[in-house]
């Protein structure tokens, strides 16, 4: 049986822990020195390595060899803590949607007085930490502020905002970030390379774009598009453009080229394709508004896929620096702001089509006149 991708990758050391220097360097000089904390909150967005980065921690405090940055993963405490191990009884993974009211809260407090069974430290990882009642982080306050020398504390939240202020104070908070694409697009090519999946250059940018700098949700649609892939040609990005609902760069092609030479007709013949095509006109706008600040961004800074401000094939860069010569800058920024000026308008709206016709027809406007 095939394991989920997001899963069979998932980090087992701080060093495999992609785009989180700020915080896995710390951390791993920490148990290096020996100066830890009996209380850790990671926060951040979803799928970017918080809950992984909670059981790294529990496996080098328990390890045999520990505390050290460095599991073995060969002691009985590392084997039962790796991805595929039973568990231990000493790290308590609590999910604090489902059990986050005061009762809960007790019942925590009155067992983290026992020692540990078999490993070091006894660790509670409190995921999702936001959902604890207020009366919950309450009867918690006293066991955070001053725990049994044996107990440690990992809270993992998606809004540190809405955990108790007080609760707040007495941890160290590390802010987990979303992967930049400069980092996720080398790491996924490694991914396909040991899979042994053929990926055609123009899927990465869709791929890295899909997940927004998620980890996790990159490799669940990366999963997605293997599964769907002819083992023989791998991924297409015919194939990827399909499943993901973006738009082909030809359309997009195709718009922009109408705008630079002021073709109506062409225009509305794009946009008619896009509909024709089943595309969401919203999501058109979107993508759109993406090529647009690429063109501007490709103008100022010519050498910006070198800086890892863009991510395209070389010959779509070619394209798009011919576009952005002919638009001009004052052009460019114009058309941005209608299109953004436009997504607003198309929450809610019953007809999008017309919408996105609208737009279209505010763009072909020439903009105004500042000379004298």
């Amino acid at each position: 049986m095939a394991v989920a991708l997001y899963r069979k990758y998932r980090p087992r050391t701080f060093a495999e822990v992609i785009g989180q220097d700020h915080v896995t360097v710390p951390l791993t000089q920490a148990l290096r020195t020996g100066r830890l904390h009996h209380a850790y909150l990671f926060s951040g967005p979803r799928g970017c390595g918080k809950t992984s980065s909670a059981r790294i921690l529990a496996r080098s405090l328990n390890c045999a060899a520990g505390p050290t940055p460095e599991p073995c993963g060969e002691c009985e405490s590392c084997r039962s803590l790796a991805g595929d191990g039973s568990g231990s009884v000493d790290v308590i993974e609590i999910d604090a949607a489902s059990h986050g009211g005061v009762d809960d809260a007790r019942d925590l407090r009155e067992r983290a007085f026992f020692t540990p069974v078999a490993g070091r430290y006894k660790i509670y990882v409190i995921d999702e930490a936001h959902m604890v009642s207020s009366a919950g982080f309450n009867a918690l306050l006293k066991l955070v502020e001053e725990p049994p020398e044996h107990v440690k504390f990992v809270f993992a939240t998606t809004e540190p905002d809405k955990v108790l202020p007080t609760i707040r104070s007495r941890t160290h908070h590390y802010p987990f970030r979303l992967v930049p694409p400069r980092i996720l697009r080398p790491w996924l090519e490694r991914v396909c390379e040991a899979e042994g999946v053929a990926v055609e250059p123009a899927v990465f940018p869709l791929l890295v774009r899909a997940g927004g700098g998620s980890v996790r949700d990159t490799l669940s649609v990366l999963d997605q598009l293997i599964a769907g892939a002819d083992p023989r040609e791998g991924i297409r990005y015919e194939q990827a453009v399909a499943l993901l609902g973006v738009t082909d760069a030809a359309l997009l092609d195709e718009v922009v080229d109408a705008l630079a030479a002021g073709d109506g007709a062409a225009l509305f013949a794009a946009v008619d394709r896009v509909v024709e095509a089943g595309h969401d006109p919203r999501r058109f706008a979107a993508d759109l508004l993406e090529r647009l600040r690429d063109l501007i961004v490709l103008q100022r800074v010519p050498d910006a896929a070198e800086k890892g401000l863009l991510d395209a094939p070389e010959d779509t860069l070619a394209r798009m620096s011919a576009q952005a010569a002919k638009l001009g800058p004052a052009t460019l920024t114009r058309c941005a702001e209608v299109v953004h000026s436009g997504l607003v308008e198309m929450r809610g709206t019953t007809s999008p089509r017309l919408l996105l016709e609208l737009i279209c027809a505010r763009m072909l406007l020439p903009g105004a006149d500042g000379s004298e």
